[in-house]
């Protein structure tokens, strides 16, 4: 990534209230992680080098039909594995450590997919996900379902899973500022191109939209204000019965009952 490339991705990842929010959730947990790591729903593997310090190998699976229609598979970087979006290829127990990272709302068996995520999840081992309680439609169709942290206990449950740590991904402020700069950006500027040239909006279809270029600066001074703004007022005026979304971290209820 040359360097005013990696400039824009850092500007536009500080207005970026979602990835940031989720990024410092990931930051949270990642010591936990260890052994052999499986992301999945992985895309272009933006979390590698997060996790990949404390794990002795990363695997992404990717389900294949969903993955091909997105911009991430133009990318250098993809899944290792491709999978048909019902039976995790893997025999049972062969990973010390499973990563979810918005994903869970794409597939519409979250159910299932928990359940192998279980299957394939060592004994004593550990899952780390995340997953949307308020946000945009996106990747549409696919884009099925958001998550209270009471659904996401019961989805866990349900599998033989028990949560040990329920994070919020910011709170109301943070969910109104990125609602507000998602529609500065996508729909006043039309700068979703943009973004994907700077790595981001990977999950979404590849987009050709002609960026209104002479608004761009006066949107990403709007955007940062509203960044600024909703930081502070989540620390000074924080409503936590809303949030973008929650990271999680669970393991099988035999060992978290020990």
């Amino acid at each position: 990534m040359g360097p005013f490339k990696a400039l824009g991705r850092r500007a536009a990842n500080f207005v970026d209230l979602q990835w940031t929010l989720a990024i410092r959730g990931l930051e949270r947990v990642a010591p936990l992680a260890r052994g052999r790591l499986l992301d999945v729903g992985c895309g272009d593997k933006p979390y590698l080098e997060l996790f990949s310090r404390y794990v002795s190998e990363y695997v992404g699976v990717e389900h294949e039909a969903v993955f091909r229609a997105t911009a991430s598979s133009a990318r250098q970087r993809g899944p290792d594995v491709f999978y048909d979006g019902k039976r995790l290829p893997f025999d049972d127990g062969v990973f010390d450590t499973v990563l979810s990272v918005q994903t869970l709302e794409h597939t519409p068996q979250p159910q299932d997919l928990i359940r192998e995520m279980a299957r394939v999840l060592h004994p004593t081992g550990i899952l780390l996900l995340s997953a949307p309680f308020s946000f945009r439609l996106h990747e549409q169709p696919h884009d099925y379902f958001r998550y209270s942290p009471h659904g996401l206990r019961a989805l866990c449950a349900e599998a033989g899973l028990e949560i040990e740590r329920c994070e919020p991904m910011g709170n109301l402020w943070s969910l109104l500022g990125h609602k507000l700069n998602s529609y500065l950006a996508l729909n006043v500027a039309r700068a979703s191109g943009v973004a994907q040239r700077l790595d981001k909006l990977g999950h979404e279809s590849a987009q050709s939209q002609r960026p209104r270029y002479w608004l761009l600066p006066a949107v990403a001074l709007g955007m940062t204000s509203v960044s600024m703004a909703a930081r502070v007022l989540d620390r000074v005026a924080p409503d936590e019965t809303e949030s973008l979304g929650y990271v999680i971290v669970a393991r099988h209820r035999a060992l978290s009952a020990a």
